[in-house]
């Protein structure tokens, strides 16, 4: 009959750890602020229906970026892991430019 292993002890370097909570504090009211504008856009009468559609794009992608950049630990990343993660953004900007041109044409 097998006996249930013990878990192996691991060696753990001499780093002390360091919280994360003021940097998730940090990005909370960034993103926070964000959402507070973003709620105040469709109210501005003086903008364009194109302008705060374009507005309110570039501050989602902020809170995209944000979020991606700090919760999901990209900052920790290779610089070679963050090209491809720019790879789908290059990407919708060539599909925006496409479509600007063909209503523009």
């Amino acid at each position: 009959m097998n006996q249930i292993k013990p878990f192996r002890r691991v060696k753990v370097s001499g780093e002390v750890y360091k919280g994360h909570k003021k940097e998730y504090i940090i990005v909370f009211v960034i993103l926070s602020v964000l959402t507070v504008i973003e709620l105040f856009i469709p109210s501005m009468e003086n903008l364009t229906k194109l302008i705060k559609g374009i507005l309110l794009t570039i501050f989602a992608g902020g809170k995209a970026f944000f979020v991606a950049y700090f919760f999901m630990h990209l900052k920790e990343e290779k610089p070679w892991l963050k090209f491809i993660a720019l790879i789908p953004l290059l990407a919708l900007l060539f599909a925006f430019v496409l479509v600007l041109e063909g209503i523009y044409r």
